[in-house]
């Protein structure tokens, strides 16, 4: 569509009347500190084949860009798209300065981390004119056309406000509603583990190990240096019952990802680069310290962690990643010194020279291809943080004979658990930070953290790795004043800046 359009524009310009105008002219933007784009460029093609004019300021795009491009233009609707949940926080500067400066277009909301709950909550009420969360991009053209017909436009605002009035009032009730432990109370009842009869896993190697797809770099080892156990037969045909019960417009996009994938492949379009490393580490309280080396002299860095204070049902425990760790307290009975425990970590991309490939598609008006580049980068970055995992418990020795066929990957029946920073069982986004520097990951393997801590490539994968064998996922859930306190002091900060990076998480309005 975006070609036929291209080759049409300039018979329609030479042909163009003075009423000859689109529906409207949006602009859209990933809001400052975010990388993501994805879905906010599928949404631009949407409007722009249905004669809407889009002007996309790309991804880390500040407040006063946006105003000041959307005043330049006229603009007649206002996009702002994000994935990470400090995102959240810039929608609503971007929101409270648009009301400043006087502006009354809409202001639309989307992203992953979005909903209307946290747009009627949080956003909504810092701009009088009309603010809708548009769930995806088959629901813009939709939610555009009503807000720019006059005839539409005032009836569906009133809906809308009605709507996110009532969602105000629920989140209100829900929040009078909580009734959270005392985090004293949620430590008690933290998972106890039998330490005195357990042997901590020792890696192969602490420090760092770099993985990547240019064998010319230096200190690199081959990002694939095995295979993954083939795919079985039972899955095959399953995959083949799959597809055979697929729509035509979905056989037709997979048989699109492989061919793009294969060029891809044949033509090093993209590379891929990871580093794993391995750290002495002892818990103490809800967090993990980190030591250079196995005598536990040095400490090198800390992690911290958040506990769940939801009340729970009698044999149900609080957890915090700090309980797969063993205590610094905990005393190997041979040795009088604290149990020899370790914890990992990983940074993987397979989105170097992503944006360069897809800018060139975009160039040829190739969305499509474009759009699609960005998507198989995506899954081959979660394809390197399983392939990297896999590596990580070889290393640990347990995952040497473990002997898992293909399907048995998908569904982590392994042991040990790889959580990630911004993610249910840590919320916190700022921990990527510590990780990064451990790592080295900026100056191994190029990728590089916003102010928001968004990761650039925005095709990358990050997180710690946990080696106990009853180490589980699970989500922090709504935390209570006291516990932001807490955490406040655990890492220096205020409590309001503490609030504002845990604002997803609060179990009450700071």
């Amino acid at each position: 569509m975006k070609k036929a359009v291209a080759y049409l524009m300039p018979f329609m310009e030479a042909e163009k009347t003075a009423s000859a105008k689109p529906q409207a002219r949006i602009v859209m933007a990933t809001v400052k500190g975010d990388v993501h784009d994805i879905g906010k460029n599928i949404v631009g093609v949407v409007l722009q084949c249905n004669n809407y004019e889009v002007i996309d300021l790309g991804v880390m795009v500040p407040a006063a860009k946006i105003l000041e491009t959307a005043r330049a233009v006229n603009a007649d609707v206002v996009g702002l798209s994000g994935l990470i949940t400090p995102s959240l926080d810039e929608m609503v500067h971007v929101a409270q300065e648009m009301e400043r400066e006087n502006f009354r277009v809409p202001l639309l909301i989307g992203g992953a981390t979005t909903s209307r709950a946290h747009t009627a909550v949080k956003i909504a009420p810092h701009y009088q004119s009309s603010t809708v969360h548009v769930l995806d991009a088959s629901r813009a053209v939709g939610v555009v056309n009503k807000l720019s017909n006059p005839d539409s436009a005032k009836s569906f605002d009133q809906e809308t406000r009605a709507d996110y009035e009532r969602l105000r009032l629920e989140h209100s009730a829900k929040v009078g509603q909580r009734n959270l432990l005392s985090i004293a109370d949620a430590r008690r009842n933290a998972l106890g583990f039998d330490w005195e009869n357990y042997t901590p896993p020792k890696p192969e190697f602490l420090g760092v190990r770099v993985f990547c797809t240019d064998p010319g770099s230096a200190g690199c080892q081959p990002a694939v240096a095995g295979s993954l156990p083939a795919t079985s037969a039972s899955r095959q045909a399953a995959e083949t019952d799959r597809l055979a019960a697929c729509a035509p417009q979905q056989i037709e996009l997979f048989d699109d990802a492989q061919r793009l994938l294969a060029e891809v492949v044949a033509e090093k379009l993209i590379q891929a680069c990871g580093v794993i490393g391995f750290w002495p580490a002892n818990a103490v309280g809800d967090d993990v310290e980190l030591f250079t080396d196995d005598s536990r002299s040095t400490r090198l860095a800390t992690l911290h962690f958040l506990r769940q204070q939801m009340r729970k049902p009698s044999g149900q425990f609080n957890h915090c990643l700090a309980d797969y760790v063993a205590p610094q307290t905990q005393l190997d009975g041979r040795h009088g010194s604290p149990l020899q425990d370790h914890i990992g970590g990983f940074a993987v991309t397979a989105g170097i020279g992503a944006d360069e490939v897809a800018a060139k598609f975009k160039a040829d008006h190739d969305d499509y291809s474009a759009i699609m580049l960005k998507a198989l980068a995506d899954r081959l970055a979660e394809a390197f943080a399983e392939y990297a995992h896999k590596l990580a418990r070889e290393a640990w020795g347990f995952g040497r004979n473990e002997n898992l066929a293909a399907e048995d990957l998908f569904r982590e029946r392994y042991r040990g658990i790889r959580p990630a920073a911004g993610y249910p069982a840590c919320p916190d986004h700022a921990e990527k930070r510590t990780l990064f520097d451990l790592l080295e990951a900026e100056k191994t393997c190029g990728i590089k953290l916003t102010e928001s801590f968004a990761m650039h490539p925005g095709a990358s994968v990050s997180g710690l790795y946990f080696s106990h064998p009853e180490a589980k996922y699970f989500g922090v859930g709504k935390i209570a004043r006291d516990q932001v306190k807490d955490y406040a002091a655990r890492i220096g900060l205020s409590v309001t800046e503490t609030e504002k990076r845990l604002a997803s998480n609060l179990g009450y309005e700071p």
